[in-house]
């Protein structure tokens, strides 16, 4: 289908090359008159244009709903269909990354308290200096309200340093009602089995092989990869914890997060407090258990001390 921006250079074409006159030419490549005369009417659209390339050069990231949602704020009017069209036009589009192949199958939802502390999840990302040096990242996340509590990058986390900033984590915000992590050495040590014990907190293992039973936890962990870990050179440590600390506060406070309708987990975090102590399941929660306790045979922390 040829459009029409191509009609009309097919018909200045004849009129300049063959000397044709605009009704003969049309006539020649079927082209309504109409048509050819029409003029643009839209506004001026460069200003958003520009603005649209450089929120897209800073969010590298982001699709168009987001840089959508940043506009807006910013007091665009422009409606999301015509954000999208500029978008196109611009060639902004996302390049799409190659993902795991995904399991097939039902999965039972989690009950989980619609309040902030109800439960957390604990996960491990991994990344390198420009050296070489390998260093990890200790993850924390919110299940309820999608903020990233801690994110603590080091070179070696044991299962102490793990206790050491889950209770400094506690004493600024207050303890969980659980927390969710894989079986990782650090995570099943003594250290922490001891200390969730000791603060009377459940401790649930997902199953091995399982990560999907960590989903949010695994989610935020792809987020910083693919927003932050795979767009930046670490040259040291030390740029690397306040590069990690800014994207941090950026992702709670700025990144609109599309599972709490496109809200910032902060502003979500704060009007379920608003909502009072009390507040009902998420929809779609049903009653089914967090995850099974690992190592497989092991029903109690106790046995695991027990052991040594």
């Amino acid at each position: 289908m040829v459009r029409p921006a191509a009609k009309r250079d097919a018909v200045a074409h004849l009129r300049s090359q063959f000397e044709m006159s605009e009704r003969r030419a049309c006539a020649v490549i079927a082209a309504d008159r109409t048509m050819i005369r029409y003029r643009s009417v839209r506004p001026d659209d460069s200003s958003l244009r520009l603005r649209l390339r450089a929120l897209a050069q800073e969010r590298r990231r982001f699709g168009y709903r987001r840089l959508f949602i940043f506009l807006h704020r910013e007091g665009e009017p422009s409606g999301i269909t015509r954000v999208y069209r500029l978008y196109r036009e611009e060639g902004l589009a996302v390049r799409k990354r190659r993902t795991r192949r995904k399991a097939i199958g039902t999965r039972a939802p989690i009950l989980v308290e619609a309040k902030p502390n109800a439960r957390w999840s604990l996960d491990f990302v991994h990344d390198q200096l420009e050296n070489g040096r390998r260093f990890r990242v200790l993850n924390i996340v919110d299940d309820v309200t999608r903020e990233c509590l801690a994110s603590v990058p080091d070179t070696s986390i044991s299962g102490v340093r793990v206790v050491r900033e889950l209770s400094a984590l506690i004493a600024r915000r207050g303890k969980p009602g659980m927390i969710v992590s894989d079986n990782g050495t650090e995570l099943t040590s003594n250290a922490v089995l001891k200390w969730s014990q000791d603060h009377c907190i459940q401790w649930h293992y997902i199953a091995p092989g399982k990560p999907m039973q960590n989903g949010y936890s695994e989610s935020f962990n792809g987020r910083m990869r693919d927003e932050l870990l795979n767009e930046t050179v670490f040259t040291s440590m030390a740029q690397a914890r306040a590069v990690i600390s800014a994207w941090m506060a950026d992702y709670n406070t700025t990144r609109p997060h599309s599972a709490l309708g496109y809200q910032t987990p902060a502003v979500h975090a704060a009007k379920l407090k608003a909502m009072g102590p009390v507040s009902p399941p998420l929809r779609g929660s049903e009653l089914s258990p967090i995850a099974h306790t690992a190592p497989h045979g092991v029903t109690l922390a106790e046995t695991l001390l027990s052991a040594g």
